[in-house]
């Protein structure tokens, strides 16, 4: 099997004008993904839209590591973009663009079936800071205890959290799951509860607006496609 999952992402969030979004599309689709995906160390990219919160449109680069976007094959396609990419790119025609790199904290070591699996048809994404006085601990707890609960849930596929070392906030924490509904039953909703810790830590976190969303899968490349 190939890998898909590294220990890193390139995250893009966007929102576009309604009169270029098909041809946004088109150009994502069609040549930005698989122009992307040439570059080694890129092992899998998706696009979503969202389903709750936003931005609407997210794209996902699964990364070997964050030194791939410091190789001469990805800064050659930044340095020399296509006409079509002058023309398209979030920078260019986004209302919205919000570009993250991320490395992850967790798990340490991604078992070796998820590391060779598809992307999900659905995540919930959430991005928050913490204060530096309980950062330790809530780390500790995070991992240790609330992304294992949840991972429980039925639907609920892995639980991965990442550190941005480009952009912010400071932590993103990525459920990957087999529906848009798999974080809204009734299992989901009693693991905010589970455990003695959740409720001081759950509220020293500080979201940024929009935080969790919930997006779905339209678009995925693969190294094996």
């Amino acid at each position: 099997m190939t890998k898909t999952k590294g220990e890193g992402i390139l995250a893009v969030w966007s929102e576009v004008p309604y009169e270029v979004e098909q041809e946004y599309n088109d150009w994502y689709n069609q040549e930005h993904l698989y122009e992307r995906l040439s570059v080694p160390g890129i092992l899998s990219a998706a696009r979503y839209e969202s389903v709750t919160n936003g931005p609407k449109h997210l794209a996902i680069y699964e990364l070997e590591n964050v030194k791939v976007l410091e190789s001469p094959e990805y800064l050659n396609f930044k340095k020399y973009p296509s006409d079509w990419s002058r023309r398209m790119s979030p920078e260019i025609v986004g209302t919205t663009y919000i570009r993250n790199v991320y490395v992850m904290i967790h798990p340490e070591i991604m078992p070796k079936y998820h590391s060779e699996s598809r992307m999900a048809d659905a995540i919930q994404i959430g991005r928050m800071n913490i204060p530096d006085h309980i950062e330790e601990r809530w780390n500790h707890w995070y991992n240790t205890i609330y992304i294992p609960n949840y991972e429980t849930v039925p639907g609920i596929i892995k639980g991965r959290r990442f550190k941005a070392i480009e952009g912010t906030p400071k932590y993103m924490t990525l459920y990957e799951m087999t529906s848009q509904e798999s974080s809204k039953s009734a299992e989901w909703d009693e693991q905010q509860n589970a455990h003695p810790l959740n409720a001081s830590m759950r509220s020293a976190m500080e979201h940024i607006d929009g935080s969790p969303g919930i997006w779905v899968k339209t678009f995925e490349v693969t190294k094996q496609n």
